[in-house]
C-alpha cells in the first residue's frame, strides 16, 4: 500500500512538469519585456523608449501576463493530463470545465452567504478576480484538486455504460459530467475548511521565514527531493501556497513568493519602495539555482574530469561540457546530479549541505536576484542589468562554492574510488546514438534490453527521464541498455525504471512509443 502511494506521489510531482515547462520560457519573455518598459532601464538604454520597441514589449508583457494570471488552470489540465492514464485528452478537457465549476460554485456560496467582497477590498478578503469570476482564492490548489478528480474520474469511468436511454451521456462524456457534480460538492464544501487549511500553512511558514533556517531547509530539502522528482511539488508549495507567506503590496495580498517578487520585480522596479521586500521572496528562487548551474557544476565536473582515467579523458571532457552546459544554458540539473547521486548518496548529501549553506550566505549578503531559472540569461538579465539586485554576491559565494565542490570532489571520488564518468569501463559514456539523434536506433536498444514489449507496462518521461513501468525487473539487461547512451539507470521501485537521457528524453520516449506500436 505504500509503495502504490509513492508511486501516485511521484506521477503527482511529474504532472506538475508540464506547466512548469510552459512557464519558464513565457515567465522569460515576461521577464524581459517586464524588465526593459522599466523607467530605470529606459534611462539607461534610451533606444528601448521607441515607439515602436516600447509597444512591442508592452504587448509581449501583457500576453505573456495571460498565463500568469492563469496559473491553476494551467495546473489543472498538466495535473489531469499527467495523473490519467487512460485517456489524457479527455482527462485535460474535464479538468478545464471542473475548474471553472469549482469557480462558479465558490462564487454562489460567497453571495448567498453575503461574503462576496466589494472590489476595493476583494484581496484583503482572501478573495480574487479569475476569468470574470470572484471566487475565494485558493490559487494554485484550486486548479490541482480539478486535475486530480478529472484524472481519476477518467480512469473510472471513461467506458462507462449507461441504460439505452442514458447512453448518450455515457462512455468518455461521462467523465465530463461527473467531474463537474464532484467538483460542484468540492465548491460548497472547500469554504468551509479553506480558512483552517490557510491558517495551518501559515502556522508553518514561520519556519521557512526564519533568516537562516529558511533558505538552509529551502534548498536542501529541493535538492534531496530530486532523485524521487518531487522536488516540483515542494518548488509549488513555496511558490502559490501560504507556505511561501504572504505578502502585502500596495494594499494587495500577494499569496506565495511567486506572485509578490513578480509584482516587484516586473511591475514596481527597484525604484519601489518596496524593492526591500525582494531579498525575502529571491532567497527561495533563482538565485540559489544560478550558484548551482554557474559555479558549482563547472568545478563538480572538472573535478570529474581530473579524476578519470587518462585513456577515458576526452570522452569524459565532452560529456562534461554537454551536462554543465545543459544547466547553464537550460536549468536542467538532473543529468549531472545523476552522475553521481546513486553511486554516491554521502557524497550527494555533502553537496546538498554546501548548497543549503551558500543560500544562506546569498540570503544573509541581500541578495535580490529574482525569478525562478538559473541560467546564464537569467543572471544577466535580473541581476546585472537590474539596479539593486546585488548580483555581485552570486559572484562572490559562488566562487567559494566552486572552490569548496572542486576539493571535496576530487578528494571524494578519490578516497572511495567513485565510479564517476571516466572511472569505470561503462558503455554509458559513449552518447554518439543521442549526439545523432537516433532515436529510433535508441527506442530499439531500449523495448529490447528491458525484455521486449510484453514487459512494458506503460511508458511516460519528465524533463530528463524516461520512466517505465515493468512487468519484471529481473530481466532488464542493464549492459545493453546503457550502449543507448543513457546518462544513468536506476529503479525507484519493484517494477519500475528511470532512464536518464538529458532533455531530449521526450524524443525518445515518442521513438520507444512508436516502437512498441509495432
Amino acid at each position: 500500500m505504500l509503495k502504490k502511494y509513492s508511486e501516485q506521489i511521484q506521477r503527482f510531482g511529474r504532472s506538475l512538469l508540464l506547466p512548469i515547462s510552459v512557464m519558464a520560457p513565457v515567465g522569460m519573455v515576461l521577464g524581459i519585456s517586464g524588465a526593459f518598459v522599466q523607467s530605470y532601464m529606459i534611462a539607461r538604454f534610451p533606444f528601448l523608449a521607441t515607439p515602436a520597441i516600447n509597444t512591442t514589449l508592452l504587448s509581449l508583457r501583457t500576453i505573456a501576463g495571460v498565463i500568469f494570471n492563469n496559473i491553476p488552470l494551467l495546473f489543472a489540465m498538466g495535473v489531469a493530463y499527467g495523473m490519467s492514464k487512460k485517456d489524457k485528452g479527455i482527462a485535460a478537457f474535464a479538468s478545464v470545465i471542473g475548474y471553472l465549476v469549482l469557480l462558479m460554485t465558490m462564487n454562489q456560496y460567497l453571495a448567498v452567504t453575503k461574503h462576496l467582497a466589494e472590489a476595493a477590498a476583494i484581496s484583503q478578503s482572501g478573495q480574487i478576480v479569475i476569468l470574470g469570476i470572484q471566487t475565494i482564492n485558493v490559487n494554485v490548489f484550486g486548479g490541482i484538486i480539478a486535475g486530480l478528480v478529472a484524472g481519476w474520474a477518467t480512469d473510472k469511468f471513461f467506458n462507462l455504460e449507461l441504460p439505452i436511454s442514458l447512453a448518450f451521456f455515457g462512455g468518455k462524456k461521462s467523465v465530463a459530467i461527473i467531474t463537474m457534480g464532484i467538483m460542484m460538492v468540492i465548491g460548497l464544501v472547500l469554504p468551509t475548511f479553506w480558512q483552517l487549511f490557510v491558517s495551518a500553512l501559515s502556522s508553518v511558514s514561520f519556519i521557512l521565514m526564519d533568516k537562516i533556517f529558511g533558505p538552509f531547509l529551502n534548498l536542501t530539502i529541493n535538492r534531496m527531493l530530486i532523485p524521487f522528482g518531487l522536488h516540483h511539488v515542494w518548488n509549488a508549495m513555496i511558490r502559490y501556497t501560504e507556505i511561501g507567506g504572504t505578502y502585502i503590496i500596495n494594499g494587495t495580498t500577494y499569496t506565495g513568493v511567486l506572485s509578490a517578487m513578480n509584482e516587484i520585480l516586473f511591475n514596481l522596479g527597484p525604484n519601489s519602495s518596496y524593492w526591500s521586500m525582494m531579498p525575502s521572496l529571491t532567497r527561495f528562487e533563482a538565485q540559489n539555482q544560478m550558484v548551482i548551474t554557474l559555479f558549482a557544476f563547472p568545478a563538480i565536473g572538472l573535478a570529474m574530469y581530473k579524476t578519470a582515467y587518462a585513456q577515458n579523458k576526452k570522452m569524459v571532457k565532452g560529456l562534461v561540457i554537454t551536462l554543465v552546459l545543459t544547466a547553464m544554458l537550460g536549468n536542467v540539473t538532473e543529468p549531472l546530479e545523476f552522475s553521481f547521486l546513486f553511486i554516491a548518496p554521502l557524497l550527494y548529501g555533502m553537496y546538498a549541505f554546501v548548497l543549503g549553506l551558500a543560500s544562506v550566505a546569498l540570503a544573509l549578503l541581500g541578495t535580490a536576484v529574482g525569478y525562478i531559472r538559473g541560467t546564464i540569461f537569467d543572471f544577466a538579465i535580473f541581476g546585472v542589468l537590474y539596479e539593486s539586485s546585488n548580483w555581485i554576491n552570486i559572484v562572490i559565494v559562488g566562487l567559494v562554492v566552486a572552490v569548496t565542490m572542486y576539493f571535496m570532489f576530487k578528494w571524494f571520488i578519490l578516497k572511495f574510488d567513485v565510479k564517476t564518468p571516466g572511472r569505470e569501463e561503462s558503455p554509458s559514456l559513449d552518447n554518439t546514438l543521442i549526439k545523432e539523434k537516433r532515436y529510433a536506433d535508441i527506442a530499439k536498444i531500449v523495448v529490447e534490453a528491458l525484455g521486449g514489449k510484453k514487459n512494458i507496462v506503460g511508458v511516460d518521461n519528465c524533463i530528463t527521464r524516461l520512466r517505465i513501468d515493468l512487468v519484471e525487473v529481473k530481466v532488464v539487461d542493464r549492459k545493453l541498455l546503457e550502449s543507448s547512451g543513457c546518462a544513468g539507470i536506476f529503479f525507484p521501485s519493484a517494477k519500475h525504471i528511470h532512464i536518464v537521457y538529458g532533455p531530449l528524453v521526450e524524443f525518445v520516449r515518442n521513438a520507444v512509443d512508436d516502437e512498441l506500436k509495432k
